[in-house]
């Protein structure tokens, strides 16, 4: 799987940058717009976030655990507007200082190693965009992806109580997924060529999962599925909010800018990195169905 260094090239890289767009314990995770993109960003989120808690029945005192949980804007929700006694794990150093700072219990911890020894057991457990980073492209190669999978699912079961509930929010390749060998970074400017080409530079380690199905195959015997339902098109709309947001003047933040100039000139990895913020490849690939993004909701048996 993508190790901390590679989730530390991607997100430790953009904290402040991020903070300073977004604001402290922003997503950055698709949002729940259904269709209604009157809605502000910030809305549609709160949306998400309701809609989590309220599938994990989420209450006062219910013990929680967020996988993957970036600057912790579902711990924010669910801690504060449902009284939940929150945990959040993360591989970036960044984005648990970042945490920290607000008084979250976030750690610098792989969730796919948790045991009961750790924290205990769990009422609830979320994994919003973890899965994303779970295998990599050389497993994937050596077809361990499956297994992969498999192994993750049986960690979380043996985190929750028969019936407790398991929230996961993930991209997926889609219909109109290439052959591994035809990505090229050189190939032609928004091909589907190049810009998943690019989505393997800005998430090294990195493999999504075939469709939903795969995921939910995987999840079987210890979990039965709840409801399933395809965020694309909400993540189109959160990709274009955030867009302008990142572009919106900060003098701190284009101060922040200013000093990666010399980064960007000596580091050829960098500047991929740029390139996926001038382009956004995910939004692409989501608009030309080569990924697709699912809210699956589990129930444990």
């Amino acid at each position: 799987m993508a190790d901390k260094k590679d989730l530390d090239f991607t997100y430790t890289t953009i904290d402040r940058i991020f903070r300073l767009s977004m604001g402290e314990t922003a997503d950055y995770s698709g949002a729940k717009y259904d269709g209604d993109f009157s809605m502000s960003l910030e809305e549609a989120q709160m949306e998400k976030h309701r809609f989590i808690a309220d599938s994990l029945y989420i209450k006062y005192g219910s013990k929680v655990l967020d996988m993957a949980c970036g600057w912790g804007p579902f711990i924010k929700y669910a801690s504060q507007d449902r009284g939940g006694i929150c945990t959040g794990l993360t591989l970036s150093e960044g984005q648990a200082e970042a945490c920290q700072k607000h008084g979250m219990k976030v750690l610098v911890k792989d969730c796919r190693y948790i045991v009961p020894e750790d924290f205990g057991m769990f009422d609830a457990i979320s994994c919003i965009g973890g899965l994303e980073h779970f295998c990599s492209v050389e497993e994937w190669k050596e077809g361990k992806q499956e297994k992969v999978y498999s192994d993750f699912f049986k960690t979380v079961a043996n985190l929750l109580p028969k019936g407790g509930r398991f929230y996961m929010q993930t991209m997926t390749f889609s219909k109109n997924m290439i052959d591994y060998e035809e990505l090229d970074v050189k190939a032609k400017k928004g091909s589907a060529a190049h810009v998943m080409a690019l989505m393997v530079k800005e998430f090294p380690g990195s493999w999504l999962p075939y469709g939903p199905e795969m995921v939910i195959r995987n999840a079987e015997p210890n979990f039965k599925l709840i409801s399933k339902s395809s965020g694309r098109l909400d993540y189109i709309e959160t990709i274009s909010q955030w867009r302008k947001k990142f572009r919106k003047f900060n003098l701190r933040k284009y101060w922040l800018y200013l000093s990666l100039v010399p980064k960007y000139i000596m580091d050829k990895e960098f500047r991929h990195q740029v390139a996926v913020f001038k382009i956004s490849p995910n939004k692409i690939c989501f608009e030309k169905e080569i990924m697709d993004h699912y809210r699956l909701v589990f129930e444990k048996i």
